[in-house]
């Protein structure tokens, strides 16, 4: 490997989705041969790299290669691919027809996932089609052996020690001769693969070998193992992925073997090899489908990190790969950033691949201007018809934009437009679609100032190309600064079609200083493969706490899987001194779902350093804090061979002298006026070569935009570094109404940094509620307490912060200084329940206060009269724990920890009532810390807007946000008006609507709205006169939540992506009547409110608009534990159907998106056997549209332990609309060790004994039309 044979090419190619790249090194010549093709062409060739190879071959040996014979290969030494047909298969759902086999009792596990739905404002709750057709129960069962006593008391022979260490007991052998007849009926129908995934595989896969060897056997053509694939815990991840391989493996292997059939002796003397996801090259044999999916991407990221860092830069890269349709954003310093877990098109892949974020936007991103502010994207235009420019009828775009401004010059694009596909770009009708847009905007600008001034085509163009600019920012940011890396201290490595036209503008947003495009960045992705190494990788599950005898456990598993990788790589040909290898541990802390993938650290003297010590260090790094006094436990032992092939080398090119030679000069758009700019060809310039900007560079068909003020330079190696100068200065502001394009780059920038305060909360957060579970909100607010952006963690905190902020401005009034953090979770200030406490920070400009910013989160204990602070039968406030209205927390920069300790240690004022306080005091003070810490990072970005923009323009524009968001609702509210009255003839034309709609509580407490809509201002008044009074229970809600629900079910119906902020609300009166259930007093137990009595007033709400019927209207509260531990969880139901689409099962409904405990570590954490966890069968209503099934989930105690139950819907069904039927209501019952089911009801605590089984049957929703 790695022999230079000076006669033969060498093929790089990177077969993308619209174009296929290849990079050939010819012998004898100093340049590599660059040829670009389109991957699909049928009339001309079948297959575009075998096409690029032959046309490349034929110049180089000036004979005549027909298509029709085999490709001789006595001139090819080697041939490099990435591919995105696996990429592509999945997204267009064309993968091979497979049937799933999972353990019995959890048919429905990976459709249920996480439970959690994509997009928590759609109400259709779009989710991704399951990649399997047919689905077969194995009955077998693993159980694991959780501590020392029952291992003594066991002797069996049932009990083995799994791969893993952990002992595990068969506790249902397989049964091979009731699977036979399934396998196959499978193949009756003509299904011949086939995903396998049993519980616990990961540490006894004995049960899925069994099952591989019996479908072999059968005559199934491909078995993929779960716990082969991925031998880590977690059954849903696993699962998901064994299900991808299936379902793409035999995909690849068909067009591999198509390829490789296209040669003579079937290249069988050439090295072919292909890249994975992980940024290693894999030969044929095995390369497969749960590592291919991002093939291509991958050699974008081993390109400009092996070319660029080191050689051009000593900063970290940012990588920016921008495309026609999606933006690929990673980053590099120094060694590959490689994540165990990624979802691609809805599908979760549990493998090591490069960390690569994608982001909706690239150079076919549609233009839209709607509701009064400029969008871009998602939506894509696509290569057909693609954009107007292209001649084939398509839609406005970001390349349009381009044309628009300059950025792409016609007479340098290819000429391959029009019926002949022989015209150039035609900027022509381009112009003429902005001129129609311009119209609609500049009327839309009259009506708000009639003194404005019109906007201009290119002025309309600058301002999407600067949004464009910002929605690309954003995602930049977050892989940052998530990972606790400051951005601007990075360079961006630009690359792609589209990338560098955009990127100095990207740069100089981010803070960012110098921008390097590669000479290659047209086809960067294709030069990659012949940089990347051959990868093999190794790796086995070993749950252990971290000691001194697990380390020598660990490091005997490490060297039998380094003989195993070693072995196949010196198979492929590598020779000892070109193998390198790498071994990891997979640690984390006890307590915590974080695990960190620790590379064996080196000492000084080149030895093997402590892996905790490390984990340590890389757990600060990422999350800011390190835990004290807590076990490290190992989860995988995983090693990863690299074979060292050294082909591509970069080349050093001479000294240019004279002056750079300019080819031309173009007039292009920037900072609002036209430039008279010269243009050059980078194959003309030379080594030192400085084009101060503007300044245009074409390299080959891509565009490299240099900026005023900024400055470019040929590097030694050919490549282009671009100086970024200073930043703009702030922006001033001129007209007495939004600017159009501001708006929507403002909205991005506040929606950013809600965001990012919620990724550092999450990111410093000990707890599993915030971390994992993400039951958190971050948002900032104006002066006035109004919110401007809340970014959507969990929508029952949504809008309702503002009456907190409000409440602590009225509270504190001229006692707010700076250096203050407020704190508070009481229901009369604003709070939702009391697990929701609320960290509240002011802040001041020169003395004066400008903002807020808050976060809420759910802390797992606060205290009260059960473990979880949510107890299903508390009467009064005091008995759900601590209860704060108003305390600093942080009093002139320092933390008053003695003080918030005595209010979460002694909650109750009134000793007799002597209420237990929190039970995990630590945890709370480690998440108020996190919660403080994001709030200081929302302020450092304010702050830092506030020096890029001005604190004028900044505070103008928080307020501009909310009226846009106002009118977005108007808008709705006008078309529901709209929408009535055409159905009611007897309202007239300036009526107002009334529509009146009840539901009823399990108790029999009914929520009455009473909503009015005004149809000529689109305002709209939510009465809730009629609403039972306060209750005797823990059902009653803050008005905070009612105003939640409404916010939430508002942004719904508008279906436009507006920021969450107070403007939703201002079209909007709320009237809730004092001492209602909806209006408590201050003594009121609420813990129910939030969770319950949310989901029915949002079910009222949507009902009264006829949006959709009823969902589930409950989360299903389930908490228990003992002394020793606390477990929660929120479990999912039906959602309800709609006019045009059936309800989805088993998924989190409205107000509350959290997350499930998969199987296996609920298992292996807690005392209990999980014997069913799927979708309960038609408990949706039946309908035109049929309501979501609810779940059926059936857990055994295998210790005493107090269960609580708190949950609705037990009583009062949730309703199907316009003739639809109801959907089924839930039951809670308790099958007890003699025997008999018990009704539980709806809100229960009961003490288990062990064997004792709790069956969950959450209700479905309601369906829509008569059949």
């Amino acid at each position: 490997m790695g022999s230079v044979n000076e006669e033969k090419l060498r093929f790089c190619i990177d077969r993308g989705g619209t174009f296929t790249d290849v990079y050939a090194e010819i012998p004898g010549q100093s340049e590599g041969r660059v040829m670009k093709l389109l991957s699909v062409d049928p009339s001309n060739y079948d297959d575009a790299p075998v096409e690029g190879i032959r046309r490349i071959l034929e110049e180089f040996t000036g004979e005549n290669i027909s298509r029709r014979t085999k490709i001789p290969t006595n001139k090819i030494e080697w041939i490099r691919m990435g591919t995105t047909v696996a990429t592509n298969a999945l997204l267009e759902r064309k993968g091979e027809r497979i049937a799933l086999c999972v353990t019995r009792g959890f048919r429905d596990l990976l459709q249920i996932g996480t439970q959690a739905r994509p997009n928590i404002f759609d109400l259709t709750v779009s989710k991704p089609s399951n990649l399997y057709e047919e689905v077969i129960e194995v009955d077998e069962r693993i159980e694991l052996v959780l501590d020392h006593e029952e291992l003594s008391q066991d002797s069996s022979a049932s009990l083995v020690k799994g791969v893993s260490g952990e002992f595990v007991r068969v506790v249902k052998p397989f049964n091979e001769e009731a699977l036979k007849p399934l396998l196959k009926d499978l193949l009756q129908k003509g299904i011949s693969c086939l995903a396998v995934v049993l519980i616990h595989s990961y540490t006894y896969p004995q049960h899925e070998i069994s099952v591989e060897k019996l479908a072999v056997s059968l005559g199934f053509r491909h078995v993929s193992l779960s716990s082969a694939l991925t031998p880590m815990v977690r059954a849903v991840p696993r699962g998901l992925t064994a299900s991808v391989d299936a379902y793409l493996t035999p995909v690849i292997k068909e067009y591999l073997l198509g390829f490789i059939s296209k040669f003579d002796e079937g290249l069988e003397k050439v090295n072919v090899l292909f890249m994975q996801s992980d940024g290693g090259l894999a030969p044929e044999s095995r390369f497969s489908g749960h590592k291919a999916v991002l093939s291509g991407p991958a050699g974008g990221v081993v390109g400009y990190s092996q070319t660029l860092f080191g050689l051009e830069t000593d900063k970290p890269l940012i990588g920016f790969d921008m495309g026609g349709t999606s933006t690929d954003v990673s980053r590099y310093a120094g060694s590959y950033e490689q994540v165990l877990e990624t979802q691609i098109a809805g599908a979760i892949i549990q493998a090591p691949q490069l960390d690569i974020n994608t982001v909706a936007a690239g150079g076919g991103s549609k233009l839209k201007f709607q509701l009064g502010a400029f969008r871009v994207g998602p939506e894509s235009v696509g290569a057909h018809p693609g954009p107007v420019c292209y001649r084939k009828g398509g839609e406005l775009a970001v390349t349009d934009a381009n044309l628009i401004l300059g950025f792409v010059i016609p007479d340098h694009f290819p000429s391959i437009f029009g019926p002949l596909e022989d015209q150039p770009l035609d900027i022509k009708a381009t112009t003429e679609e902005f001129e129609k847009l311009a119209e609609r905007i500049n009327f839309y600008r009259k009506s708000q100032d009639s003194s404005t001034k019109d906007m201009m085509v290119e002025e309309i163009a600058q301002g999407f190309v600067n949004v464009a600019n910002e929605t690309m920012c954003r995602p930049i940011r977050q892989l940052t600064e998530m990972k606790g890396h400051e951005t601007k201290n990075h360079a961006l490595a630009c690359f792609g079609g589209a990338g560098p036209q955009h990127a100095c503008a990207i740069a100089r947003s981010l803070g960012m200083k110098e921008v390097l495009i590669h000479r290659f960045c047209g086809i960067l992705s294709a030069y990659g493969m012949g940089l990347a190494d051959v990868v093999e990788e190794a790796q086995e599950p070993y749950s252990a706490v971290y000691g001194p005898e697990s380390v020598l456990e660990a490091s005997r598993r490490e060297c039998i899987l380094l003989k195993q990788v070693n072995q196949k790589l010196q198979e492929q040909g590598f020779k000892e001194e070109n193998i390198t290898t790498e071994t990891y541990l997979n640690l984390r802390y006890e307590g915590t779902d974080t695990a960190i993938m620790v590379k064996r650290p080196r000492n000084e003297h080149g030895s093997g350093a402590d892996y905790a010590t490390e984990f340590v260090k890389l757990f600060q790094q990422e999350y800011g804090f390190k835990l004290q006094n807590r076990n490290i436990l190992i989860c995988d032992v995983r090693v990863r061979g690299v074979g060292v092939t050294n082909i591509l080398k970069p080349r050093a090119l001479e000294p240019a002298s004279g002056a750079p030679k300019v080819e031309g000069h173009y007039n292009v758009y920037f900072g609002n006026k036209w430039h008279d700019t010269p243009l050059f060809k980078l194959e003309d310039l030379g080594y030192g070569h400085v084009m101060p900007g503007p300044a245009i560079i074409m390299n080959g068909n891509s565009t490299v935009i240099v900026e005023p003020n900024c400055k470019a330079i040929i590097t030694k190696y050919g490549n282009i570094k671009i100086d970024i100068g200073s930043t703009l200065s702030t922006m001033k502001l001129t007209e007495k109404v939004a600017d159009v394009v501001q708006l929507s780059i403002f909205n991005h920038r506040f929606m950013g940094i809600a965001e990012q305060m919620g990724r550092t909360l999450q990111r410093t957060s000990i707890s599993t509620n915030i971390k994992e579970r993400l039951d958190f909100s971050c948002a900032l607010f104006g002066p006035d307490g109004g919110l401007v952006a809340n970014a959507p963690h969990v929508p029952v905190h949504l809008g309702a912060m503002s009456s907190t902020i409000r409440w602590q401005l009225n509270y504190w009034g001229d006692n707010l200084n700076e250096g203050d953090v407020l704190v508070t979770n009481h229901p009369c200030a604003g709070g939702s329940h009391l697990p929701d406490i609320t960290v509240i920070t002011p802040v001041f400009d020169s003395g004066k206060l400008v903002f807020f910013v808050a976060s809420r989160g759910h802390h797992a204990e606060i205290g009260g009269i059960t473990p979880g602070s949510m107890p299903p039968f508390s009467k009064s406030i005091w008995e759900e724990g601590a209860a704060i209205k108003a305390y600093k927390l942080v009093e002139n920069g320092i933390f008053q920890e003695e003080g918030i300790t005595k209010l979460l240690r002694f909650p109750s004022d009134e000793s007799a009532h002597n209420i237990p306080g929190t039970r995990r005091l630590q945890d709370n003070l480690s998440d108020l810390h996190a919660q403080v810490a994001a709030n200081q990072r929302g302020i450092s970005l304010i702050k830092e807007l506030i020096e890029q923009y001005g604190l004028e323009t900044v505070q103008a524009y928080m307020t501009y946000v909310q009226v846009n968001a106002e009118e977005a609702v108007k808008e709705m509210l006008k078309s529901v008006a709209a929408r009535v009255h055409s159905k009611s003839p007897k309202f007239g034309g300036g009526d107002s609507v009334t529509i009146e709609e009840e539901d009823y509580m399990d108790d029999g407490s009914v929520i009455h709205l009473k909503l009015t809509i005004d149809p000529e201002k689109g305002e709209a008044v939510f009465d809730f006169s009629g609403t039972s009074p306060e209750v005797y229970g823990n059902w009653n809600a803050p008005e905070a939540v009612t105003a939640a629900a409404v916010i939430y079910c508002l942004r719904c119906l508008v279906n436009v992506d507006i920021p969450l902020n107070q403007g939703c609300l201002a079209p909007v009166k709320i009237h809730i009547p004092t001492g209602s259930f909806l209006s408590p007093s201050d003594k009121a137990a609420v813990v129910g409110g939030n969770v319950l009595t949310s989901q029915r007033i949002t079910d009222v709400v949507l009902t009264a608009f006829q949006a959709c019927a009823c969902s589930q209207g409950c989360m299903n509260n389930l908490t228990f534990g003992d002394k020793t531990f606390g477990y929660y969880e929120t479990i999912a139901g039906g959602s309800g159907a709609g006019p045009t689409w059936n309800g989805t099962s088993g998924v989190q409904c409205h107000m509350t998106n959290t997350r499930m405990t998969d199987p296996e570590i609920f298992e292996q954490r807690y005392p209990v056997l999980l014997h069913k966890f799927g979708l309960r069968e038609n408990s949706g209503g039946a309908g035109l549209h049929k309501g979501g099934d609810g779940l059926d989930r059936e857990i055994e105690f295998r210790r005493p332990v107090v269960v609580s139950i708190l949950s609705e819907r037990r009583v009062h069904a949730p309703r199907g609309l316009k003739g639809g039927n109801d959907g089924a209501r839930g039951f809670n019952y308790l099958f007890t060790k003699d025997k008999r089911r018990v009704n539980l009801g709806g809100k229960n605590t009961v003490e288990v004994q062990a064997g004792e089984i709790l069956q969950i049957l959450t209700p479905g929703g309601g369906g829509w039309g008569s059949i």
